[in-house]
């Protein structure tokens, strides 16, 4: 089957989802996705990030679909076209979603130990806003201690699932899921401190955002600061591949984490060993350094790109102040010449 997404056409195999057939091609035209997996079986379908536009539906029926589509869950049809970046109606559709996604979300990235290869944040650069729009209390959580290797933010989850489903299919004892509905709807275990199974690890590499992170690396260093390197390691651990990345600051070891693919998935799932018990470089075949991803916010350089000189009118705004704005600043009114005062009257200032 032929599909041609942003222009570009493809031949791919029956069963495949316009995201998959989007990889396949690469560049801009990848949809975001911030619940999909290709890893996690019945992964995708929640969060909206991979809005496309079919403007033609197959050779068979060339209509277009009137809406949308999450493209981590449509199938290719032959002879489909397929808008992505290209599209206004996609950009408008994954500007709502970002803001959607943070509408509940802290702003907290400078305390974030994911800041800097945060799959949110990445959206957010691209597709967000810098203000909000959303005046009304966040949704918030208390701090629950789920287990001793995974810190748990609940205030930062987005309720994609992938945790849920990473302990589903790597493990045969899942102890944790979504409790309660709507918007009380949230990550917990039945018991305090329950996760310790040998594979829970994983949790923390799928979470797109900061909500499970690493208690080993907590507030220890900011992940642009750290080399990374691909290593490994004779694992025993039945299912671990022992193949890993080796997060360094000098000859020191900091983090272990699994090897990500340029969609910032994981390539082989690692077990617990692997990554909290072995931080000597002793304990590593260090293989040789390794690239950040493409989307990362640190290689778009955002954290240290020049930034513009911005000029704001600040006095074309207190003219248009109120009595009591000015006092609550502390500005007195500020009298006006005749011909300002018709200015001001006609709205030209």
């Amino acid at each position: 089957m032929k599909v041609t997404i942003d222009g570009q056409t493809i031949e791919v195999a029956p069963g495949t989802t316009i995201l998959q057939a989007a990889r396949m091609i690469g560049g801009e035209s990848v949809p975001p996705t911030m619940c999909y997996y290709s890893k996690l079986k019945g992964s995708g379908g929640k969060c909206r990030a991979c809005l496309v536009e079919v403007a033609k539906g197959s050779e068979a029926d060339p209509r277009p679909m009137p809406k949308l589509m999450a493209s981590c869950v449509t199938g290719v049809m032959d002879g489909m076209e397929v808008n992505s970046i290209k599209s206004e109606r996609v950009t408008e559709a994954r500007k709502s979603v970002t803001e959607f996604l943070l509408i509940n979300h802290p702003l907290d990235c400078p305390v974030c130990d994911q800041a800097g290869e945060c799959d949110l944040q990445n959206l957010s650069f691209k597709h967000g806003k810098s203000q909000t729009r959303y005046i009304e209390e966040k949704r918030t959580f208390e701090p629950e201690d789920i287990g001793p290797n995974i810190q748990l933010h609940m205030n930062r989850c987005i309720l994609c699932y992938r945790c849920v489903m990473v302990a589903d299919q790597l493990t045969d004892n899942r102890v944790h899921g979504v409790m309660d509905r709507g918007d009380h709807s949230n990550i917990s275990t039945c018991i305090s401190k329950a996760i310790d199974n040998e594979f829970s690890g994983n949790m923390i590499d799928v979470c797109p955002v900061g909500a499970l992170t690493d208690k080993t690396f907590r507030f220890k260093q900011r992940v642009w600061f750290n080399k990374p390197y691909n290593a490994h390691r004779e694992c025993k651990t039945p299912g671990c591949c022992g193949k890993t990345t080796v997060w360094m600051f000098g000859n020191e070891i900091q983090r272990v984490t699994g090897r990500k693919d340029e969609f910032h998935e994981v390539e082989e799932f690692i077990c617990n060993e692997c990554r909290f018990d072995h931080k000597d470089t002793k304990d590593w075949v260090i293989e040789g350094p390794r690239k950040f991803e493409k989307d990362s916010v640190i290689n778009q350089n955002n954290y240290t790109q020049k930034l513009d000189t911005v000029v704001i009118e600040t006095e074309k705004g207190i003219l248009k102040g109120r009595d009591q704005d000015r006092k609550k600043i502390s500005m007195p009114a500020i009298p006006l010449k005749r011909e300002e005062q018709e200015a001001f009257k006609e709205g030209n200032i």
